[in-house]
Formats: C-alpha cells, sequence, structure tokens
C-alpha cells in the first residue's frame, strides 16, 4: 500500500493537550480494535454491542463500520483492488486520528489481504493494535448472507465478491480469534469487551 512518500512543505502541528491529557481524563487507554472477517462473521454487529456496553460504563468508544464511511469518507470509491487498498488506507489514518483523541476505535472491515491489516497496524505503537479475527466458515457465512450479497456475487451480479471470486487471507498471528460459528453473540461480545477493559486499563 502506498502512502509513504513524505508530504512537501507542511508539518504536524502539536497541541498543548496531548494523549497523556486525555487518557487521564477518560481515566482509560485509548485503543485500535481492527475487526476483519468475513462478509456475515459478526463484525458490525459485535462491534455495535461492545461499542453500547463500553459507552454505557463511562469509556470513549466508536465505531469505523465499513459500510458507513463509504457515505462519506470514501464515497468516490468503488470496489476494484485499487479503491480498497485506498479504503483501507484512509480508515487506518481516521482510526489513528480518533486513537490520538484518547478513543478506543472498533473498526470492523473485511480486509482481505493481510498486507491491509499491517499496513493499519503500522500505523500504531506496539500495544495500541488488536487485531480481532472473527473465523467464520464460507457456508455458514453465506448461510447467514444479511445483506444478500453471497446471493448475488453467486448470480454474477457482484464481481471480486471476497470469498468467491476474490480471496480472503487469514489472519496468521491476531491477537484474538472467536469462532462466531460456534460461539454465540452473546459470548464473542462479553470476550471482547473483557479484552478492551483489560488492555485499555491505567
Amino acid at each position: 500500500m502506498s502512502g509513504s512518500d513524505e508530504p512537501r512543505n507542511i508539518r504536524w502541528e502539536p497541541g498543548y493537550v496531548d494523549l497523556e491529557h486525555r487518557e487521564r481524563r477518560n481515566r482509560h487507554k485509548p485503543l485500535c480494535v481492527w475487526i476483519t472477517g468475513l462478509s456475515g462473521a459478526g463484525k458490525s454487529t459485535v462491534a455495535v454491542q461492545a461499542e453500547k456496553i463500553l459507552f454505557d460504563d463511562g469509556y470513549q468508544a466508536m465505531r469505523l463500520d465499513g459500510d458507513n464511511v463509504r457515505h462519506g469518507v470514501s464515497a468516490d470509491l468503488g470496489f476494484s483492488e485499487r479503491d480498497r487498498e485506498e479504503n483501507i488506507r484512509r480508515v487506518a489514518h481516521v482510526a489513528r486520528l480518533f486513537y490520538d483523541f484518547g478513543h478506543i476505535v472498533l473498526c470492523t472491515f473485511i480486509s482481505p489481504a493481510a498486507r491491509q491489516r499491517e499496513y493499519a497496524r503500522g500505523l500504531f505503537s506496539a500495544g495500541a493494535f488488536v487485531e480481532v479475527y472473527l473465523r467464520c466458515p464460507l457456508e455458514e457465512a453465506e448461510r447467514r448472507d444479511p445483506k444478500g450479497l453471497y446471493k448475488k456475487a453467486r448470480a454474477g451480479e457482484i464481481k471480486d465478491f471476497t470469498g468467491i471470486d476474490s480471496p480472503y487471507e487469514e489472519p496468521s498471528a491476531p491477537e484474538l480469534t472467536y469462532d462466531t460459528s460456534a460461539l454465540s453473540e452473546g459470548d464473542v461480545v462479553a470476550q471482547v469487551v473483557a479484552e478492551i477493559r483489560a488492555l485499555t486499563a491505567r
């Protein structure tokens, strides 16, 4: 992925409020939680519920959803390989901005290529980025098909659909892995929230 060229004639403008100030006010550390998996694996469902639980408990938590960002930040992008790469580049930097504001950022993106997830990880220091792999067999994801996308992909109405005619590279060493075909939705949410609380404790 690109984006490493040094910008010209611009510089990062620091402020008086730094991350330590935000941590003290929030009473927790920030964290980027990158949730990956096939369409239908439960990424958005888990993130929506985890966000609500954390918010109700006083955490500064927010979501970056794969569909939602395409209404604005990535509204100009399609689903070609190049556009998907650019989408992840953009949202990874948005996630970093919210992290710098002291938030726990729940990112739900298929991000099928390992290099995409490694690019996002590379924007954060050690321990500040957690990759959560929601493992779900393709046949189960297809059975659920909450958006009807697999059916369209099988019918040829959607090209380069992840899991059908475009590959998904399983994470080789994610921090957290949950099999959403074996665990209940509630169990996965509870475990993700418990891990977030442990990782962000001051």
